[in-house]
Formats: structure tokens, C-alpha cells, sequence
């Protein structure tokens, strides 16, 4: 539950701002000059504050949207992102936030258009190509929907934008503002997933994979396009076991066919995040995994992750072709 919003001042009579607001309340309100001042102080307890995280309602002013890290993707030579959100409502112990951000507070930028004319600008620019425009990398797309409404905002943006095409990554199961319009034909639900043991045990919040796959099942019968994102792989002790029945699970219900695309992505963190994830959970066995260093990135065993992504591209190619699996590799 939110029992603290703060306010940017110059945004403090924002339409989206008093729409937000009348859902909390209930909740202390106060105002700011800049969210920094709440969100990037240090020595702030990340683990403290992710127990009761306030909410801050922000200005984007810079960044709206940006080149994709390079192997990111699904075949396209464009592909950027953009975030709306900083921090995610889950609480997964891999996730790379938690070392990069010095607070667990989620930050919601209000100005949407902002955002979503640069798309629009850029999709111009390339009109005789296919640029991809993904959500969900610094926070998940759909689980605070129901608050913001922003990924709704987006839709009506892409409708107009046939050469362009969004992905909407999630592990949420908030689908019904998807369900409740047509579908798009430029638009994917990439459904993020691990082994249904591993996401017990390290996703803390997310729905289970049942329900995640249930909500696949919805979109999939009303058209939308599904993707499926394994990404991070996770190398540990059982992975071979539990890999196999996930996808097995996954694919005796979707409709494999109609599967628009399949990526695997590698762990990947920088070392000083890790180290700092690590300090906040000395003795989480999830950090003490077979894990090197090289050019200042964390990362699974070199041989270790290679003979798991054989073994997963072996099992995936039951159910799908090859062009339509992709691994975003770094």
C-alpha cells in the first residue's frame, strides 16, 4: 500500500497528477522541487524501503527514449526503449534496479506525449524501415497499469503507427485494459519467465506461472501477439529438470504456432551492482552461484551458460521454428 506520494512542484496540478492521486486518498501528500531529492540521496536501506515504497510523481525531462543495448531485440537493426516508471512493484533477488538505483520508491514521469511524440518522431524518421520500441526495462510494463494508465496511452499512440512496433514486456497478469480493445497487429506481450522453482524462490510478488500462462491464454484467444522472454537464463544446480518443464507447461497450452517470437538472454549485471546486491544479501545462495568476472560484468560460468543455452535452444526447437527464436546475447 502507498501511504506517501510526493509531488514535483511544477507538476503539482497535472491532469494525470489529480488522477493518480484521487486512487491514494488516503495517502500523506508532499511536495518537491525535483524527485531526485527523494530518489538519489545514498545511504538509503534499499531492502527497508522496499517493505512500504512511496510513491513520486515526476517531470521527465531528459531521455525519453533511447538506443537498445546492443543484442537486444527481435530482429530488427532499430530498436530503442523507454520507461515511464523507475522501479518495479516485484521483488525479484537477480534484478539489476536494486544495484543501480540508491531507493525503492517508484517514480511515475506524468508526461506521456513527451515520450510518446519522440516515438512518433522517430517512426517518421524511419518510415521505410521497422523500428521496435520496447517497455519494461526499468520497470515492469503492465503491473501498475491499473495506476497509471500509461501503456493504454501507448496503444493509442502505435495504432497510428504501422511501421513501428512496440513490445510490452511483463510478468504481470494486469491484461484486461488489453482485452477490453482490439488488438494490435505491431504489438507483442513478451511474458517474461523462469523454472516455475526458481521464480518461487527468487521472484517474491510475481504472479505464478499458472496464472502468468492463463493470461497468455486470454490475449492469445483475442488475437494480441505473444512473445515469451527467458531472459535472465539462470544456470543453477536443477536448471536442466526445471527448464524442460516449463517450456513442456508453456507450450501444451499456448498455441505454439501462433507464437509470434522466443528469446533467451543472458545474465548479465555489472560487478559493482552485483557487489552491491551481494552486501544485502551476504548469505542468499542466488550470489553464490558459479559466477565470473570479465570486463567489469557478472556473469554465469562461460561453459556453463553456453551448455545451458544448447540445451534450451534443443528444447524450444520442439515447439517452434528457428527463425522465430532469438538469443539476445551481449
Amino acid at each position: 500500500m502507498i501511504n506517501t506520494v510526493y509531488i514535483e512542484r511544477a507538476i503539482e496540478t497535472h491532469p494525470r497528477v489529480r488522477q493518480i492521486l484521487a486512487r491514494f486518498d488516503h495517502a500523506e501528500i508532499i511536495v518537491c522541487d525535483r524527485y531526485g531529492e527523494i530518489f538519489n540521496p545514498k545511504a538509503q536501506n534499499f531492502r527497508l524501503q522496499k517493505q512500504n515504497p512511496s510513491l513520486i510523481l515526476a517531470h521527465k525531462h531528459e531521455g525519453h527514449v533511447l538506443p537498445a543495448p546492443e543484442g537486444y531485440g527481435v530482429g530488427s537493426r532499430e530498436n530503442y526503449y523507454f520507461s515511464h516508471m523507475l522501479n518495479c512493484i516485484y521483488d525479484c533477488r537477480y534484478c539489476f534496479l536494486q544495484g543501480m538505483y540508491q531507493s525503492a520508491h517508484y517514480v511515475v514521469f506524468v508526461n506521456f506525449e513527451d515520450m510518446t511524440d519522440t516515438i512518433t518522431a522517430l517512426s517518421s524518421e524511419l518510415h521505410n524501415q521497422r523500428p521496435w520500441f520496447f517497455s519494461g526495462y526499468d520497470c515492469d510494463s503492465l503491473a501498475f497499469e491499473p495506476v497509471t494508465g500509461f501503456m493504454q496511452h501507448c496503444l493509442n499512440v502505435f495504432e497510428r503507427l504501422p511501421n513501428a512496433c512496440l513490445e510490452i514486456r511483463t510478468k504481470s497478469t494486469q491484461v484486461r485494459s488489453l482485452l477490453n480493445r482490439p488488438a494490435l497487429k505491431n504489438v507483442v506481450v513478451a511474458f517474461s519467465f523462469t523454472p516455475e522453482d526458481f521464480s518461487r524462490r527468487f521472484e517474491h510478488g510475481v504472479p505464478g506461472v499458472h496464472k502468468r500462462i492463463k493470461a497468455m491464454q486470454m490475449l492469445q484467444s483475442r488475437g494480441w501477439n505473444i512473445g515469451l522472454r527467458f531472459d535472465p537464463m539462470m544456470a543453477y544446480h536443477n536448471y536442466r529438470t526445471s527448464y524442460k518443464a516449463l517450456f513442456e507447461l508453456i507450450f501444451d497450452k499456448l498455441d505454439g504456432e501462433s507464437i509470434h517470437s522466443v528469446s533467451m538472454g543472458e545474465f548479465r549485471m555489472p560487478s559493482g551492482f552485483f557487489k552491491k546486491i551481494k552486501k544485502i544479501y551476504p548469505e542468499e545462495p542466488l550470489f553464490h552461484l558459479h559466477m565470473e568476472d570479465t570486463n567489469g560484468m557478472k556473469s554465469f560460468n562461460r561453459s556453463l551458460e553456453q551448455s545451458m543455452f544448447e540445451f534450451c535452444t534443443q528444447h524450444l526447437l520442439r515447439w517452434i521454428p528457428e527463425h522465430k527464436l532469438y538469443n539476445c546475447s551481449v
